[in-house]
C-alpha cells in the first residue's frame, strides 16, 4: 500500500454568486483535504476531480447559523486515511467506482 495522494484545497473569504444561498454576500472559506490511493485509478480520479474543481463543482456555499460558509459539494471525497466508509476514509473498495460515476 503506497502513500496516499493528498489533494489540498484552500478557499478564502469571497462573495457568493448567483445560485448561492445569498448572492453577493461574503462567505467564510476554509482548508479542505482529501485522500486518494497512489495508484493508476487514484491518479485518474485526481484528474477528474481537478476538472470538477476547475468547473466550480467541488464546493458549495451553505448557510450555517446565519453565516455563509464553504462546504464540500455533492462529489464524494475521502477526508480521512482510515476509518472506513462510515468516516469518509479507507478502506472503501467501492469509492473510486462511486466517485467516477458521479464525475
Amino acid at each position: 500500500r503506497g502513500t496516499p495522494l493528498q489533494p489540498f484545497f484552500k478557499r478564502s473569504y469571497s462573495c457568493s454568486k448567483v445560485g448561492d444561498p445569498h448572492p453577493g454576500q461574503p462567505y467564510k472559506g476554509g482548508n479542505f483535504c482529501a485522500f486518494l490511493p497512489d495508484n493508476k485509478e487514484g491518479l485518474k480520479t485526481a484528474k477528474l476531480l481537478k476538472k470538477a474543481f476547475d468547473r466550480g463543482l467541488t464546493f458549495q456555499i451553505k448557510s450555517c447559523n446565519g453565516e455563509e460558509r464553504v462546504t464540500w459539494g455533492l462529489i464524494p471525497h475521502k477526508t480521512s486515511r482510515d476509518g472506513g466508509k462510515a468516516r469518509n476514509g479507507y478502506p472503501d473498495s467501492q469509492y473510486l467506482d462511486e466517485v467516477s460515476t458521479v464525475l
